[in-house]
């Protein structure tokens, strides 16, 4: 993405109120490639700085799992590490948390980006990604990471079925045991067309679910389309406020 792209959408994203920003620099899709270290600094230090020049206040997360992206991204304006890994991937992550005091984003993955669809299995979703999520946020309390500053993600789509996602959503106040924000990332993904089919329009069906996920105490929504997800989160609050179960 150009250097004017990136002002272009970042405007767009800042004027639709957007809370927080994320970069990175390397795909997590299914069977994606990996990137070099080198190419994945080329792409994401730049973009950290144009956005902070564009806007000194917002907040910045760098989605990556390696530490040496962290350590410069952090140094560049960035203010948060989003790490799909749960800081698994790179040893020397957690140095970095460590020494920047920031929060830091982990998020549930069963096996890696190159073959986490390949069948994915659990006998209890909901169960096992809280156990994971207790292992590593213990491992990283141990390790000198506040526990104040961890945000979990369950990994919509990350090493999960149409079923996985689907129970993950549906229970997802579930999380709260865990006494960290729970950050669900379900936009524009696979999912929603397989189970619809490939005619949906992924940004109306990913505003939906955003909906849902705001009445189940998701603290952080991370979507494409900042303007019409925040609407269909705001509509969706209202209505349960006004609810007189709640």
């Amino acid at each position: 993405m150009s250097s004017e792209a990136i002002r272009r959408h970042s405007a767009e994203m800042l004027q639709a109120g957007v809370d927080i920003i994320d970069i990175g620099g390397e795909s997590s899709r299914p069977f994606a490639k990996s990137v070099t270290l080198a190419d994945e600094l080329a792409r994401v230090i730049p973009a950290v700085e144009i956005v902070r020049r564009q806007a000194p206040e917002i907040l910045i997360s760098v989605d990556t799992t390696k530490a040496e992206v962290a350590r410069q991204s952090l140094e560049a304006g960035a203010n948060i590490i989003n790490d799909i890994s749960a800081l698994r991937f790179d040893q020397e992550m957690i140095n970095v948390a460590r020494q920047q005091d920031c929060p830091i984003v982990i998020m549930h993955m069963q096996g890696t980006p190159s073959d986490m669809q390949v069948k994915p299995a659990y006998d209890d979703i909901i169960r096992e990604t809280i156990d994971f999520f207790q292992e590593r946020i213990a491992w990283l309390c141990k390790n000198g990471i506040d526990r104040q500053k961890i945000i979990i993600d369950p990994g919509i789509g990350f090493g999960k079925t149409i079923a996985h996602n689907l129970t993950i959503i549906n229970n997802l106040q579930e999380y709260q045991i865990l006494g960290c924000p729970v950050l669900i990332g379900h936009s524009r993904k696979s999912f929603m067309s397989r189970l619809l089919g490939d005619k949906i329009d992924l940004d109306s069906a990913t505003a939906a679910i955003s909906a849902i996920c705001a009445t189940k105490k998701a603290a952080i929504i991370r979507v494409h389309n900042v303007k019409l997800n925040s609407q269909a989160i705001q509509l969706a609050q209202a209505i349960q406020r006004e609810s007189p179960c709640h």
